[in-house]
């Protein structure tokens, strides 16, 4: 196979925003090179701060997350994670993170690629579902838990993404390689 490199862009649905990722595909996994700038969420001044994101996930052949560092630029925090590809993660300062164990996939709360590392990684079948545990990270305080999620194939295009604590659901549509178009009413891709 031979490197392959892509670029994606992003809007966001309830503020002025914009994320661009580069993503370079090799015969040994995938690395994804974001960055996501936001301003204050409009809906709710009070607690919804701008923010400026740079991040890089490096992913295994398999779609296993493997590396992830985040930098918020205007508070300068930072957050790096490592994991073996099999549930288990070390943080930057070479602790065992078990609270995140049995996730293989991170969830970066400002980008819609999260979705693609679990539905590439997964592969599933029309009609079929599956339950997984990801390090979720809020952007832009950078905490870092652990997130039960199900993805449902429910068209040849859509996944019907959920949090298993019941707190949100949505039907989030994919192109022919499981990048997201649309996410209802949080992302929008634009360009090709």
């Amino acid at each position: 196979m031979p490197i392959i490199t892509r670029s994606l862009a992003w809007v966001p649905s309830s503020r002025s925003g914009f994320e661009g990722l580069t993503l370079t595909l090799t015969p040994s996994g995938a690395t994804a090179v974001g960055h996501i700038t936001a301003d204050p969420d409009d809906r709710d001044p009070e607690r919804s701060t701008g923010f400026e994101v740079f991040y890089r996930i490096e992913c295994d052949e398999a779609w296993r997350t493997r590396h992830v560092s985040v930098v918020e630029n205007s508070t300068n925090r930072a957050l790096e994670l490592w994991s073996t590809g099999d549930g288990h993660w070390q943080g930057d300062d070479g602790r065992m993170l078990v609270a995140l164990s049995d996730a293989l996939d991170v969830d970066l709360s400002a980008t819609p690629f999260s979705n693609t590392l679990p539905i590439r990684r997964i592969g599933l079948a029309l009609g079929q579902s599956a339950e997984i545990t990801t390090a979720y990270v809020d952007v832009p305080s950078l905490q870092v838990s652990a997130d039960r999620q199900r993805y449902t194939r429910i068209a040849p295009s859509v996944y019907r993404y959920e949090a298993l604590d019941g707190s949100f659901v949505r039907d989030v549509e994919v192109d022919d390689e499981g990048f997201v178009t649309d996410y209802p009413g949080l992302f929008t891709r634009v360009g090709r």
